[in-house]
């Protein structure tokens, strides 16, 4: 039986095969104005730390393997800039890298909860900044070197335990600082190591008893100190223990009150946003977008999944819709805890 379409009919399908024809059409030429845009551009990969350490060694991994994703295939080149726990290369992102998503970072992620807190060195907003993705969370444990006396972290409780650190704005100084102020702990920390690399190797040298930093940089740069027990863990900043230190217990397993373990799950929000990288505020929705999801593609590529593997690191992607989220939540912090925070951060 054949079917008969009345005039009207017939108008509104020829309308509708013209609209879709014009959405086929818009996407094209957006996607294609980004091709543009990129093609034969330099994106600058701004690193907040020196380099060596755990977050260096995945800005290059990004910088090698994300380009062929990104439309127009631009090269990335990483740039150091280490200071201030890596506000030094937050506020660059905030105020003088170009807002055109030629300029790509990562930094501390303690960052946003550093400008909630009202840092006077934190000149940005973090929720404004565009956030591209995590490669992984970042667990991190306080160790100390084997042939010290110490066996857990309640023997800090009546001895002083030195810790080599980097700035004052960085997880291996924050994060022993909140629990030193919470539990009443006695770490000392020894300030103006450049980096995590030369921190560890002060431990090593006998300079410090201990330090505490990123699980990954242990794992990158030494690794046989923990295959042949060089250094024991006393204690790990993290939301749960991390599945390779299943005995070591969390700062938040320490806690002994509400408040404390309500103060500590504020801090270590840091953990999940992990190993962060983003863009500036004021990028086109559309180049943000692509950046996104090449981002998103480089995470489930082979290539880019062995150099985790030959890295002996986790890798555990979190997207950037997600990443966004989580730094707006923290930032929507109720005042009564933020100020709690803040009379125990030191940071």
């Amino acid at each position: 039986m054949p079917i008969v379409v009345s005039r009207r009919g017939a108008a509104c399908i020829a309308w509708s095969l013209v609209a879709v024809a014009f959405a086929g059409s818009t996407a094209g030429n957006a996607q294609s104005a980004i091709e543009q845009f990129y093609k034969g551009k330099t994106i600058d990969l701004i690193i907040g730390y020196p380099p060596g350490g755990s977050n260096d060694v995945f800005a290059r991994f990004l910088a090698r393997h994300m380009p062929k994703y990104i439309p127009g295939q631009p090269n990335i080149v990483t740039r150091n800039m280490p200071g201030g726990g890596s506000l030094l290369a937050a506020n660059f992102m905030y105020s003088i890298a170009p807002k055109d998503g030629t300029v790509l970072a990562i930094i501390a992620p303690t960052a946003p909860l550093d400008a909630k807190l009202g840092n006077p060195a934190a000149k940005y907003q973090p929720e404004k900044f565009n956030w591209i993705g995590r490669t992984g969370t970042a667990a991190n444990p306080l160790m100390v070197w084997h042939t010290q006396p110490y066996k857990s972290w309640k023997d800090a409780l009546g001895q002083e335990i030195t810790l080599s650190a980097t700035g004052t704005g960085s997880t291996v100084s924050v994060y022993p600082t909140v629990f030193n102020n919470l539990m009443k702990t006695k770490f000392k920390l020894v300030m103006g190591y450049k980096g995590s690399g030369e921190a560890m190797l002060a431990m090593e040298r006998g300079e410090t008893a201990g330090h505490s930093t990123a699980f990954e940089a242990v794992k990158t740069q030494h690794p046989d100190w923990i295959t042949q027990g060089k250094i024991r863990f006393l204690l790990q900043f993290a939301l749960t223990r991390h599945p390779e230190m299943p005995d070591v217990p969390t700062a938040i397993e320490a806690a002994e009150t509400d408040e404390q373990r309500a103060i500590f799950r504020a801090v270590l929000n840091a953990t999940e946003i992990g190993k962060p990288f983003f863009t500036t505020p004021g990028v086109p929705p559309e180049r943000v977008e692509a950046l996104r999801r090449a981002f998103d593609k480089m995470t489930a590529d082979a290539e880019f999944i062995a150099e985790f593997e030959r890295a002996r690191v986790e890798l555990n992607p979190m997207s950037g819709e997600k990443l966004q989220k989580l730094v707006e939540e923290l930032v929507a912090i109720s005042p009564d805890l933020v100020e709690k925070v803040k009379a125990n951060y030191g940071g």
